[in-house]
């Protein structure tokens, strides 16, 4: 009776000690995935970053026309939007070989300052809209571009008092969202 006694206070103090043992491994396994989850984020955000200054950089040489106030695109934009789409298709096989998945490409309208805030919000949303059209009839799937207007929101060229410096807040910008 004593040494089975014996037997079950040992086993009670053995398996306290069982489990500190496996702890640390199991906090290494830990660690080490959350190391290669940080690893994976910071090679995404690379990518993004990466894929993010080409687009706004191919959007700054490609921007079309639209006629003054209105969603309608002035005639020589077709090279252009070959062009926007060429660099959408390029940036959805860097992300695509970078393992990112569930992203979306924004195309944001922007307009100068003048006129109704409002007005213009709306106007920027619909000439974006314009973009996405034109980009998925291009080959770009529906399910992968989203248009934003953002109005006057976010200006280039403060203050906007200039016919340049109002050109140059009438645009449109592409980004990739993950």
């Amino acid at each position: 009776m004593k040494l089975k006694a014996l037997c079950i206070a040992l086993s009670l103090f053995a398996i306290p000690a069982v489990s500190y043992a496996q702890n640390p491994l199991d906090q290494l396994k830990k660690s080490a995935g959350d190391a290669g989850k940080a690893a994976g984020d910071a090679g995404k955000a690379a990518i993004e970053k990466r894929v993010n200054a080409k687009l706004k950089e191919d959007a700054r040489k490609n921007q079309c026309s639209f006629k003054s106030g209105t969603d309608v695109l002035e005639p020589g934009c077709e090279q252009k939007l070959k062009n926007l789409t060429n660099a959408l298709i390029d940036a959805k096989k860097q992300l695509d070989a970078g393992g990112v998945q569930n992203y979306k490409f924004e195309v944001s309208g922007h307009t100068d300052s003048s006129g109704d805030a409002a007005k213009n919000k709306a106007l920027s949303e619909k000439r974006a809209e314009v973009i996405v059209k034109e980009l998925v009839s291009r080959g770009v799937p529906r399910g992968e571009i989203i248009a934003v207007g953002r109005g006057s929101e976010q200006l280039l060229e403060k203050p906007d008092n200039t016919p340049a410096k109002k050109a140059k807040n009438r645009r449109y910008e592409i980004q990739v969202r993950l």
